[in-house]
């Protein structure tokens, strides 16, 4: 039983002295869902945190894409210092970087998006020496037309309160204005009357 601890014990000390230092994570930020409809420009957006310094020359950026139903991934972007679009494939002329990386930003925007590219996208970044813990993972669901979001279906609702407010307002102003010609138009009548009487 003592030997188990001594080769323990070695092998912990080893690790130790060995220089293994300790290797921090990034954070990578992206929505997990998104939609977008049939033929039009769609922007995946990830975002990272670094503890490093960010450097031009050493941050990578890798986009991969499984397809719905398949189980392997292919890989679609890559950016270190300038972008690496496709040169082939699916998103030949598709895929375009619209990311900064000195700003925490590796996104990439989908143009003209096809009901095919329906999938999951990741997104990796690499800040040597930080590494990172998850992929980013963005579910792409192409529609023919967009569904009314939260945000759309309460626009809708205050500019409907809004446009009906302004409605009753008009209706109001409209019929004191009518109104107050009536009275004045009787106001006018009892004048002619009153000097007809006295004439």
């Amino acid at each position: 039983m003592s030997r188990i601890w001594i080769y323990l014990f070695s092998a912990l000390c080893a690790l130790v002295l060995s220089g293994v230092y300790q290797v921090e994570g990034m954070e990578v930020l992206t929505s997990s869902e998104l939609e977008a409809a049939n033929g039009t420009n769609v922007r995946l957006k990830c975002t990272f945190k670094s503890t490093h310094p960010l450097s031009e020359e050493k941050i990578s950026v890798s986009w991969s894409f499984q397809p719905l139903g398949k189980t392997s991934a292919e890989s679609i972007f890559h950016y270190q210092g300038s972008a690496y679009p496709p040169p082939k494939g699916l998103f030949k002329d598709h895929a375009v970087w619209s990311g900064d990386v000195m700003k925490g930003d590796a996104s990439i925007t989908l143009q003209d998006v096809q009901f095919n590219f329906n999938g999951t996208y990741s997104c990796q970044v690499r800040n040597p020496p930080d590494i990172q813990g998850f992929a980013g993972e963005i579910s792409l669901r192409v529609v023919q037309k967009v569904s009314f979001s939260e945000i759309g279906i309460l626009a809708i609702a205050v500019g409907g309160s809004i446009g009906i407010v302004l409605l009753i307002l008009i209706i109001y102003i409209i019929v004191r204005v009518f109104r107050r010609q009536g009275n004045d138009m009787g106001v006018e009548m009892e004048d002619h009357r009153s000097k007809d009487q006295v004439l």
